[in-house]
């Protein structure tokens, strides 16, 4: 953010326009950061809301997510992006890891244990909890400690480990079937929105050091108490206002490329603008629709950037059936439930979420075959939601809800910089070193922007210094 000093050295320097595609957390970042450097910012996105798939729509009287969204305490750029926008305090975090696992799969009384830190320094935080953990035996208990040692010592960033998927390692280092589900895809199909035989073992190495691994309140669960378009629509918007970009959602950008005289356009439907510097803060296949000829040396390696989906089970029910803000199932196609009730204003029982992560084989299934499948769970899982009556019962579909973290995406996925000076991309899809999350996202618009406001000739600091 500009201070006074900030300010003085920037006055009476000429000012740039930018134009930033897409009203995303990507794109949201990146305008802040070249609004905050003095540059006049214009931010453009065709829907008429801003937050990209991370929003929230009116279902009758009710305020519902399009999906539930987590992050950890490791999310040093979101939290960043919930201070600047004024929302910290409506998306906390837990004071330490708790993460009830109830499992349903193995013969007599569903048995929960639950996966928990302690204070104690990296690695002995987490031995308490997998010592006690009920859904393994002894010797997996011992075969996860010796693989997480091993994890420690990766390079996530080493191109050799993009090459080969994580089952394949988990498999070389001992690691039984059962402790993969019960634990490492427990884990990794919510952060990389893919099993460990689909996943990079380079993006999973990424997720678990970082997140287990760099510290001992790294993966501390923090999520919204407050409907996301309160968050990425409603605080960003007067955030961006605030610090002068002009939002104009709704506004379809149908080309970008350079006048006459060398200068950057932006065509909409209705319009043109003029820019020193474009973001690019799309999709990847909008991204690949507008970037003009040449500005990169490969761009149909962005449309082999495959997607993969999220599903979301909506259920409210006429009495309250769980007394937990959230549980993840084994041996149940139930993946993570979360109590939305507070956050959606619903006043009449309980109201759950169920996410559903690497949705591939359910993401078109009729309404009424996944109410058939998951209400008969949820009773399993919930015993009160025996007795209780079901009020709705509703879907959400995002059908490319992520970029696939597949084996050997890492070479796909682009720098911010393109071979057209002054056009930058950002997004999550982008080379950020993350999966597809909304740290991704607001990391790709810190570097887009730092890019813009370097080639501007803009003082400026990286709000990440250990990042710079």
């Amino acid at each position: 953010m500009t201070d006074g000093t900030h300010a003085s050295s920037t006055r009476g320097a000429r000012t740039h326009d930018a134009v930033v595609v897409g009203g995303g957390l990507a794109g949201v970042t990146a305008a802040l950061q070249l609004a905050d450097a003095g540059t006049r910012v214009t931010l453009l996105e065709g829907r008429p809301r801003l937050g990209g798939l991370a929003f929230s729509f009116q279902r009758g009287g009710l305020t519902v997510d399009n999906g539930q969204h987590v992050y950890l305490r490791c999310c040093t750029a979101y939290r960043w992006f919930l201070e600047r926008i004024g929302g910290a305090h409506l998306a906390p975090v837990q004071d330490r890891l708790d993460v009830p696992v109830l499992d349903v799969g193995r013969p007599g009384r569903a048995r929960l244990g639950r996966l928990r830190r302690t204070d104690l320094p990296v690695p002995l935080h987490l031995a308490a909890s997998l010592a006690t953990y009920p859904h393994l035996s002894l010797a997996e208990r011992v075969s996860v400690g010796r693989a997480a040692l091993a994890l420690g010592r990766l390079d996530p960033a080493d191109p050799a480990l993009d090459g080969i998927d994580f089952a394949t390692w988990l498999t070389r280092h001992g690691q039984s079937q059962r402790t993969v589900e019960a634990l490492w895809d427990l884990v990794g199909v919510a952060t990389l929105n893919a099993t460990a035989t689909d996943a990079s073992m380079g993006l999973a190495a990424m997720v678990f050091k970082t997140g287990l691994l760099s510290d001992r309140g790294a993966a501390d669960i923090g999520w919204a108490r407050v409907p996301l378009g309160e968050l990425h629509d409603t605080l960003a918007t007067a955030a961006l206002e605030a610090a002068g970009v002009r939002v104009l959602t709704s506004t379809r950008v149908r080309e970008v490329a350079r006048d006459g005289l060398g200068r950057w356009q932006v065509r909409t439907d209705t319009d043109v603008l003029d820019a020193d510097a474009i973001v690019l803060a799309t999709a990847q296949r909008e991204a690949h629709a507008l970037l003009p000829e040449g500005a990169l040396e490969a761009p149909d390696r962005l449309l082999e950037i495959d997607t993969a989906p999220i599903l979301n089970v909506h259920v409210l029910y006429d009495r309250p059936v769980l007394r937990r803000p959230f549980f993840t199932a084994l041996g149940s196609p139930v993946q993570w439930v979360f109590d939305r009730t507070e956050a959606s204003g619903f006043a009449d029982g309980q109201y759950l979420a169920v996410s559903q992560s690497a949705a591939q084989a359910e993401i078109d299934a009729p309404v009424a075959e996944l109410r058939a499948r998951y209400l008969p769970e949820l009773e399993r899982l919930l015993p009160p939601a025996r007795r209780a009556k079901v009020l709705d019962f509703f879907v959400t579909r995002e059908r490319t809800a992520t970029f696939a973290p597949t084996p050997g995406v890492g070479r796909l996925r682009p720098g911010t910089h393109t071979r057209a000076a002054g056009l930058y991309l950002a997004g999550a899809w982008t080379d950020t070193g993350w999966p597809a999350t909304m740290e991704g996202a607001v990391r790709s618009g810190f570097t887009a922007a730092g890019a813009a406001l370097g080639a501007l000739g803009r003082p400026h600091e990286h709000p990440l210094k250990e990042t710079a």
